[in-house]
């Protein structure tokens, strides 16, 4: 065996023993208080896992992330705590900076900058970005992928299959496999900085004709497998908007509409990750799109079953919506089953059926969402589960992730006329084709 083997295997197991010693021992104060009965601290046991993900970073951290943002599905003082590794995730030091920026670019690394900023501006689950000018004093952004992610990546998605089957004892509402399966594919690509870079100029390439959505460009020889160079975008947190007039508000949410949907009607790609991070606000309500690392590509087929999907609850034709859940990718679609499956879809596709100026619910809060969930899921543990193709899950996510922006914001928008512009004139070739040709055109 070579020694990058055994290197590679020695970080995994202490990846292992990091996760179980860490993670496993709250887990362990958490099933207690489910099962056992014993008494849990919530504030502080929220508190030490937001502390422990937070510190070994990787994967568990983006599950967190992604946990956190979905209104209602964990308990308050998890979400208060998770929220945090959204914005406020420990950084790297300055040796770490300088040994990967010369194993990246080489020993005189700093003489191909004007400047570079020890401390990070930003630190997420995988990696951290540092502020930096070119030569000719252009701002670029630096991001920096942390040390051994790859054996992190491998031994955390290792434990999430072990949490996910432990789950699935205690309840068979949802078939996690393909859920796992999907997170795997996204969280390796990930770690693919070039790959990051082509899917940053793919959204360049489809957003070009968007003034009011801006994407960075990368810089090429200044980038590497876990080193991405780009333009620095500045803009503020979308928080910084919630107060705003309402026509302010009107207008970032019409613009990060077009940032995610756009591309997912005009080429079938979808950014998979609409967390606050992920994203930045001009002072003239245009979007600034960051982080390419989830990207997800859809079937054409996919998109007309979206869009099926639509038509058939608007016209309450059953088999034209049990279709376009196949198309998805859902097998065995019983009258029952889809009964369930109407109800998330009539909440999800409501703002898009009225044509009428309202917000993206009536509501203000994210209980009447979760109600709805809850319901579905009861409904589901008692028909035996359903196993949602990797295709949905991330889907699925921009849905509601997004759908919480715009409960934020609370924007009043006319959405149903936003979605008939999209998709009027669709053509599913037409789309398969269009797709193609940007994916050749960008290395993909």
């Amino acid at each position: 065996m070579s020694n990058s083997n055994d290197n590679t295997i020695g970080r995994r197991a202490k990846r292992y023993a990091r996760v179980g010693g860490t993670v496993g021992g709250l887990a362990a104060k958490f099933v207690g208080s489910r099962y056992l009965g014993l008494s849990l601290d919530k504030e502080k046991h929220a508190g030490e896992l937001t502390a422990a993900l937070g510190g070994l970073k990787g994967p568990l951290m983006k599950v967190a992330q992604l946990l956190a943002t979905i209104p209602d599905a964990l308990p308050e003082e998890y979400v208060k705590e998770l929220k945090q590794l959204q914005s406020d995730a420990p950084s790297m030091g300055w040796p770490f900076v300088r040994r990967r920026m010369a194993a990246e670019l080489g020993l005189g690394w700093r003489e191909q900058f004007d400047s570079f900023e020890r401390e990070a501006a930003h630190a997420a689950s995988l990696g951290q970005v540092h502020r930096a000018t070119g030569p000719d004093g252009m701002p670029y952004a630096c991001k920096l992928q942390y040390p051994d992610m790859s054996a992190a990546v491998e031994a955390d998605l290792n434990q999430l299959d072990l949490v996910f089957k432990i789950y699935a004892r205690a309840d068979k509402a949802i078939d996690t496999r393909n859920i796992h399966a999907e997170i795997s594919e996204r969280l390796r690509e990930e770690l693919d900085y070039d790959l990051e870079g082509r899917h940053m100029a793919l959204y360049r390439d489809m957003l070009a004709d968007e003034q009011s959505i801006h994407v960075p460009e990368r810089i090429a020889e200044l980038s590497t497998d876990r080193l991405l160079t780009m333009t620095w975008l500045s803009g503020e947190p979308l928080m910084n908007f919630a107060e705003a007039p309402l026509e302010v508000r009107n207008g970032v949410a019409r613009n990060m509409f077009k940032a995610w949907y756009l591309p997912f009607y005009y080429y079938a790609v979808i950014h998979g990750d609409p967390h606050l991070g992920n994203y930045s606000v001009r002072a003239d309500q245009s979007i600034n799109l960051l982080d390419f690392g989830c990207v997800r590509k859809f079937d054409a087929s996919f998109v007309r079953g979206v869009i099926d999907l639509y038509y058939a609850l608007r016209d309450d034709d059953r088999e034209r919506a049990a279709h376009a859940y196949e198309t998805w990718g859902f097998s065995e679609i019983t009258e029952e089953l889809m009964d369930i499956m109407n109800i998330w879809a009539e909440f999800v596709y409501a703002p898009l059926l009225r044509d009428k100026v309202q917000k993206i619910q009536e509501s203000d809060s994210g209980l009447y969402g979760a109600g709805i969930a809850s319901k579905v899921h009861a409904e589901l543990r008692k028909l035996g589960g359903i196993q949602p193709p990797q295709e949905f899950v991330f889907m699925d996510r921009a849905a509601i992730g997004l759908g919480s922006v715009f409960m934020h914001l609370k924007a009043e928008i006319n959405w149903h006329q936003m979605f008939h512009g999209l998709i009027e004139g669709f053509d599913e070739q037409t789309l398969a084709d269009r797709q193609a040709g940007a994916l050749l055109a960008n290395g993909l």
